[in-house]
């Protein structure tokens, strides 16, 4: 198996200077806000998974992370007045923005249903010439948890669980990018709207018998593996669960798939945040390097 020498700075050296401190709201308090924000991305890509041919990786209905904005960002819509939407993390908004990320509209999701954002996202988007009939909620997978109805709207309640979660999602961000720009077979870094986690895919070539390897870098904001934000390295295919090396920090994670993991409770026990990003750094360089000694061993 062949990999490009790497041309930019190492994570290492890379400081990751827009770290927000974490902590304010426990990472086990953050399940009901996720869920909340997950559906609300549901309708944030509404018009990506309806409007734009599908893609062979599944990325046309994947967001960015906007940190000027907060915001997950959906993929460009061409219609005759082209637009993105964004979910501002922290305000639990819908917002329409133009190809310059400058704000055309704006719903609050706070004491709406699931029907109320779809209806709003349809009429804007005939509003920019599209065809805002075939914008809906069809989709090829399902999430956890039932969509905010008018007898369960979404509930922003004081924000700080939201404002957390947005600073997860910008240090995840933060994080990645680093870690792309010293890694060539590094993929863009994107958040996907099954799973909601955010991530980097490294291409690590192929082994002699021809089978493509690859390391998934990135953070979950819970799921039911975790109840809480982890950042997790993944490799594909899995190694042997026992063969796994000691973590400088972190831990392997075995059940149902192989990686290495470190909670969000590990990561804001580092108080400070320079120690929090230190953490964080020290665990993606050690366990990626954990997973191709694990792949130089086995071949």
């Amino acid at each position: 198996m062949s990999r490009q020498a790497t041309t930019g700075p190492t994570l290492h050296e890379a400081r990751i200077t827009a770290w927000r401190p974490l902590g304010a709201v426990a990472p086990t308090a953050l399940a009901d806000a996720r869920g909340q924000l997950h559906h609300a991305a549901q309708v944030a890509n509404a018009a990506a998974i309806s409007l734009l041919p599908p893609a062979p990786d599944d990325s046309h209905t994947s967001f960015v992370w906007s940190a000027a904005l907060g915001a997950l960002v959906a993929r460009e819509i061409p219609a005759p007045r082209p637009f993105r939407v964004a979910l501002q993390v922290e305000a639990l908004a819908l917002t329409v923005l133009d190809l310059d990320d400058a704000p055309l509209a704006r719903f609050p999701l706070d004491g709406h249903g699931r029907d109320d954002a779809v209806a709003w996202l349809q009429a804007w988007t005939t509003r920019a010439g599209g065809d805002g009939a075939r914008v809906t909620m069809r989709r090829h997978f399902e999430i956890p948890g039932t969509a905010p109805d008018a007898s369960h709207p979404w509930r922003l309640g004081d924000g700080a669980a939201f404002r957390e979660l947005a600073a997860w999602y910008g240090n995840a961000d933060a994080l990645l990018r680093a870690f792309a720009a010293s890694e060539p077979g590094a993929g863009p870094v994107r958040c996907w709207p099954h799973h909601f986690d955010i991530a980097t895919l490294v291409d690590e070539g192929a082994d002699a018998g021809g089978a493509k390897h690859t390391t998934g870098v990135g953070l979950s904001p819970g799921d039911d593996s975790y109840a809480e934000p982890y950042l997790y390295v993944g490799p594909y295919p899995y190694p042997r669960a026992d063969a796994l090396p000691a973590l400088a920090a972190g831990h392997w994670h075995r059940e149902g798939w192989v990686g290495a993991v470190l909670t969000g409770s590990e990561i804001v026990a580092a108080s400070a945040p320079d120690a929090q990003a230190r953490l964080a750094t020290t665990f993606v360089s050690d366990a990626v390097a954990a997973v191709r000694a694990l792949r130089a061993a086995s071949r």
